[in-house]
């Protein structure tokens, strides 16, 4: 049996929320308390495929990286840029050699984080209006944690 994927991601959206202090959806964009789309800027995470090393995948022991597309939303250019600097800064920025936000997942140990793309910002013209994205690209690493006996 591989490491489940979902926990992971959840334990990502909710870091990116919470240390943005913006909204962020999982695959969709986030929703505001009335079911209406919530207000720019916001990010969405996109769980892309993912690599797997160490023992036959059906091993728990086996290591996954997995990658992950943060997409800022915004109105304006400024806006997608200001949260793509805070999504890169909760995700990857280490301080004295940890994390500065810790990814708390359980079940595992996440082992490394990695910026793998910065795309940066580009336009879209939407139904609704025009809106301005940024894509980032994150991979996780995690290894499975040891219990305790």
């Amino acid at each position: 049996m591989s490491l489940p994927r979902l926990p992971l991601t959840k334990a990502l959206a909710l870091l990116v929320q919470l240390g943005t202090e913006r909204p962020c959806g999982i695959g969709e964009f986030p929703k505001a308390a009335d079911g209406q789309a919530a207000t720019f800027p916001y990010s969405v995470l996109y769980s892309l495929p993912g690599d797997f090393s160490g023992p036959a995948l059906f091993d728990w022991h086996a290591d996954a990286s997995w990658t992950y597309q943060v997409t800022s939303v915004g109105a304006r250019d400024d806006q997608v840029q200001w949260l793509a600097d805070r999504v890169r800064s909760v995700l990857v920025e280490r301080s004295d050699g940890e994390w500065r936000h810790p990814l708390e997942v359980p079940n595992m140990v996440v082992a490394d984080r990695e910026l793998t793309a910065d795309v940066g910002t580009a336009p879209v013209d939407g139904s609704q209006g025009d809106i301005v994205s940024y894509v980032q690209r994150f991979t996780i690493t995690v290894s499975p944690a040891r219990s305790s006996s």
